[in-house]
């Protein structure tokens, strides 16, 4: 079984920055893309950010040039860096990812999501 863990989530104040992780576990054989999405309540889920296995990344136009994404494969994580934040910001943030595992076939899990609120 494979599955995604968010953390870093927390209340922060404007211009303040966080780095959230996603880390997968379980029998996996490689790992393709690595999704970051948002959502907040009775809104409809946001792709953020995405960076692919060889580290080709792109970002929402909201988010550019404030969020960062890396990557580290062999321990199965990704981060999201997330810099100079805003009040607009706050949501619950999603990972999900392109998981090849050693049993074949392709999945796709997400993880529960942490929540992310940027407030004075």
């Amino acid at each position: 079984q494979v599955q995604l863990v968010e953390s870093g989530g927390a209340l922060v104040q404007p211009g303040e920055s966080l780095r959230l992780s996603c880390a997968a576990s379980g029998n996996i054989l490689s790992i393709y893309a690595m999704n970051w999405y948002r959502q907040a309540p009775g809104k409809q889920r946001e792709l953020v950010a995405v960076i692919t296995s060889d580290g080709s990344t792109n970002y929402a136009n909201s988010v550019k040039g404030r969020f960062t994404l890396s990557r580290d494969n062999a321990a199965n994580t990704g981060y999201l860096q997330m810099n100079s934040l805003k009040p607009g910001d706050t949501d619950v943030y999603y990972c999900n990812a392109d998981i090849i595992p050693v049993t074949g076939g392709l999945l796709d899990p997400w993880g529960q999501g942490t929540q992310v609120t940027v407030s004075s």
